[in-house]
């Protein structure tokens, strides 16, 4: 009998795991509030201030989306706070170069820690900005999927 309850218990566990959608956001505004529940009545935990910060959802319930950070902060966001994901943060410092290629004009150094604004992909490169500077970047060590 205690199989039984085991075995099912465990399929119930894979099953739902299976159906958490895990996917990249951004943040709308400069100033976003993550809370302790999914709820407007739930506790400010702390405060985002940085417009376009790449956050991976990893659950979601009714109009709010759980989220964690690149330094594994996690918190309750309302939708209406967040959009498609449109940047990523680069965990090493990274070439900014001309063309996708890494035989292209090198244009900078990007440091670790920066975010870049991403205006399209293509296999393992994407073409990116940040601040006066645009062109294209390897896809490894990134944090933020591009989707």
């Amino acid at each position: 009998m205690y199989k039984i309850i085991y075995t099912l218990f465990c399929l119930i566990i894979i099953i739902s795991s299976s159906f958490a959608e895990e996917t990249f956001v951004s943040l709308k505004k400069n100033k976003v509030n993550v809370r302790y529940g999914p709820s407007f009545d739930s506790d400010i935990k702390y405060v985002y201030r940085k417009i376009n910060f790449p956050l991976k959802q990893i659950d979601k319930k009714e109009n709010f989306r759980r989220i964690i950070d690149l330094k594994n902060n996690s918190g309750w966001i309302h939708i209406s706070q967040l959009k498609k994901n449109n940047s990523v943060i680069t965990m090493q410092n990274k070439v900014l170069f001309k063309e996708p290629t890494s035989f292209a004009k090198p244009i900078a150094q990007i440091e670790k820690g920066r975010l870049l604004i991403i205006d399209k992909c293509q296999e393992k490169w994407c073409k990116i900005k940040s601040n006066d500077y645009r062109g294209w970047i390897k896809t490894n060590n990134i944090w933020g999927l591009i989707n």
